[in-house]
């Protein structure tokens, strides 16, 4: 039996339950609602691409006996369970932390995977801890960049007008479920192939370029949502408030 690491995000909603106007679609149209999908499916699909390939690539690379493959996959799922409380908690009362949260995730998630076989280009011998410590960080940046993503959307959707209630949270847990799902077929199924037909350090470095285009992508967004908001702020705003105490002074 082939050991696996799973990781599953759970959410607690608690709301009235009241029918909404707000359709699926005009959800998935908000330009960040979508770069944060993509930025959930390349998750799911760097984690799916490791059950098929993994364990076949540490038992020929690494000569290990079956019962220590499965303390290799540990170090994914134990780094990442210890992080997600402290992740989750910054997400929760820094919000301005997330899109910091997302796109170093993202940027880490993609050093991890070019660095798991490693990629050929880099010309790096492949070594059993250099793999193990790329397992370990990568289960760091995947919670570091999966967790902040779930209330990033909901709150875009309020910024969008959507109405606050049930129905809202179920139709992004949903999203979230469908993306998920959707990764979790894509990763090991074009990770199984890749791996097949160019080897797990070339099928790795593919995966982590899923990673690389999805933080860079929502970093390039931040950018412009700064600096469109510094565009549209008000202006001046000081001095209004000097000529507003200078015309209170003149009428005493």
């Amino acid at each position: 039996m082939k050991p696996s690491a799973k990781i599953t995000f759970c959410y607690c909603f608690v709301a009235d339950s009241t029918p909404s106007k707000d359709s699926f679609w005009k959800l998935i149209t908000i330009p960040k609602v979508l770069l944060l999908c993509f930025t959930l499916f390349s998750l799911s699909a760097s984690l799916g691409f490791l059950d098929p390939t993994m364990s076949l690539f540490v038992l020929e690379k690494f000569h290990l006996p079956v019962g220590y493959v499965g303390l290799v996959f540990l170090g994914l799922a134990l780094s990442y369970s210890l992080s997600s409380p402290l992740f989750g908690f910054l997400s929760d009362k820094k919000p301005p932390l997330r899109k910091w949260l997302l796109v170093i995730g993202g940027l880490m998630t993609a050093l991890c995977y070019f660095l798991l076989g490693p990629a050929p280009i880099l010309h790096i011998e492949s070594k059993l801890w250099l793999f193990v410590l790329m397992l370990v960080i990568d289960g760091f940046s995947l919670a570091m960049s999966g967790i902040p993503a779930l209330p990033e959307i909901l709150s875009c959707a309020y910024e969008n007008g959507f109405e606050e209630g049930l129905s809202l949270l179920g139709l992004i847990s949903g999203l979230f479920s469908a993306l998920w799902s959707l990764g979790s077929f894509v990763g090991p199924t074009l990770g199984g192939f890749l791996n097949d037909k160019l080897g797990f350090e070339w099928a790795a470095a593919t995966q982590g370029g899923w990673s690389l285009l999805s933080g860079l992508a929502i970093g390039i967004y931040y950018i412009y949502e700064s600096s469109c908001r510094r565009r549209s702020s008000p202006r001046g705003g000081l001095g209004t408030e000097q000529e507003r105490a200078h015309l209170l002074s003149s009428e005493t």
